[in-house]
């Protein structure tokens, strides 16, 4: 009796180990697929230099769509569509200006927030008065009627991972205006979130309380934040301040999708993806053009290798994402109403750098499963796998349906450097890195389609 029981647990350890084998061997071709033959690094030239900037509404979110649509397709999709959706349709309506009047003149680097609200045609003046947080703002609220606000909050320096740096700060620049606008403030000045070395402004959306008048509201970049601050503390002055910044009625757009279906559980559905809008200062390069051609690497990579996937999988270039949500509400109602069953979603949306951990917001079973992959997903360069990991587009999914969700993490030094920013183009952009990115999500998806949750 204790020699069959050996020899079953000896069975079952071969048979492991022959499926460990089997997916290494796997994902080593996929991989090599990936490294050797890649199209994700033409594709982002193509969405960056002849598309560029792609805000919900635009022309290039338009010719984007099409692009998406058509790539899909040649990416070996088996089925691919555009899932309609209604977005906003902000514009900057021109050039932003601001400078400042005191003992010495200077024209600042600054640019209008999205979705905020333009000066009119002769601007807005005031005296500029600093803060440091709200708290602060709240202490000198007396003092701020008729001001332009300056929030001077900096990106705190001791968080290495630097989306905690900007989770911190971004309330600013969500809020800030209207925080202003409550004490009767004119305009709104944020100092960029970022922690870069240039002076480069960064975008990015805010929002209105309906409570208080909607005022001018700009981001300014970090050198000239440093001035004004430095400026101010020797004495006043005033703001000049034009922006151009209006809503557009809402008009249509789409999701992207691509699908491998599933041969032997095709109701299971697997979605990866990023979002194809971008902010209109920029080219999008990292935010969120390399998530989306990472999508569509992995599909044309499982293709090209003749994998054929056991469950249905999704490849989405959401809409909308920067300024909205609305194309991943969009993916998340649709998918409740027709009661589809989404075991995973992951997302890549936090640039185009070297791959270094898999996050994951799954049950503890789930992710004790998980954690046996680690050894086969590490070498390519996410050697660490956390607790905790989605992304906003494939949020509502979760929070509709409780589907398991997953993040890519590359190295995020540099990600605030362009970040909503014009410096976020394609030369930004490393070949080797945005291809390992694909190669680890592909590893995964390969591994999550084939075992399950």
């Amino acid at each position: 009796m204790r020699t069959v029981s050996l020899l079953v647990i000896c069975s079952m350890v071969s048979l492991a180990s022959f499926s460990q084998i089997e997916d290494s061997l796997m994902i080593r071709k996929i991989a090599d697929e990936i490294l050797i033959n890649s199209k994700a690094y033409d594709n982002l030239r193509h969405l960056t230099k002849k598309i560029g900037g792609r805000l919900a509404g635009s022309q290039g979110m338009v010719k984007a769509e099409k692009w998406g649509y058509q790539i899909m397709q040649e990416s070996g999709a088996d089925k691919a569509w555009l899932q309609e959706c209604i977005v906003p349709h902000w514009v900057r309506g021109g050039k932003d200006e601001a400078s400042f009047k005191g003992s010495t003149m200077k024209k600042l680097d600054v640019i209008a927030l999205g979705n905020s609200m333009g000066s009119g045609p002769k601007g807005v003046s005031g005296e500029v008065i600093e803060v440091r947080s709200f708290d602060d703002l709240e202490a000198k609220k007396d003092l701020v009627k008729g001001k332009v606000v300056f929030y001077n909050y900096k990106f705190n320096p001791t968080f290495v991972r630097t989306f905690q740096a900007y989770g911190d700060a971004n309330k600013y620049r969500g809020q800030g205006a209207s925080m202003a606008a409550k004490y009767g403030a004119v305009a709104a000045m944020v100092r960029s979130m970022s922690h870069s070395a240039d002076n480069n402004p960064h975008t990015g959306a805010m929002r209105y309380d309906s409570l208080y008048p909607k005022i001018p509201a700009v981001a300014i970049g970090l050198r000239d934040a440093d001035w004004l601050s430095e400026t101010l503390a020797k004495g006043k002055g005033t703001i000049q301040m034009k922006t151009n910044g209006k809503f557009l009625p809402d008009t249509i757009g789409h999701n992207v999708i691509g699908e491998l279906k599933g041969t032997e559980f095709p109701d299971e559905i697997i979605t990866i993806g990023g979002h194809l809008d971008s902010w209109d200062n920029c080219e999008g390069a990292h935010d969120d053009g390399a998530g989306c051609v990472q999508t569509i690497e992995v599909m044309r990579a499982l293709k090209a290798v003749g994998y054929k996937p056991k469950r249905t999988i999704r490849f989405v270039l959401f809409a909308n994402e920067e300024n909205g949500l609305r194309g991943g509400n969009k993916y998340a109602d649709e998918a409740k109403a027709k009661n589809e069953k989404h075991i995973f979603a992951i997302e890549s949306d936090a640039g185009g750098f070297t791959p270094r951990s898999l996050g994951f917001t799954v049950s503890e079973e789930q992710f004790k499963k998980i954690l046996m992959w680690k050894e086969l997903i590490a070498p390519y360069g996410c050697s660490e796998f956390t607790k905790g990991g989605g992304g906003a587009d494939i949020g509502p999914l979760n929070r509709a349906l409780s589907t398991p969700t997953g993040s890519l993490n590359p190295d995020s030094q540099r990600y605030f450097d362009v970040h909503h920013a014009r410096s976020d183009v394609f030369e930004a952009v490393n070949k080797r890195e945005l291809e390992l990115g694909a190669v680890n999500m592909a590893a995964l998806i390969y591994l999550i389609d084939k075992y399950g949750l």
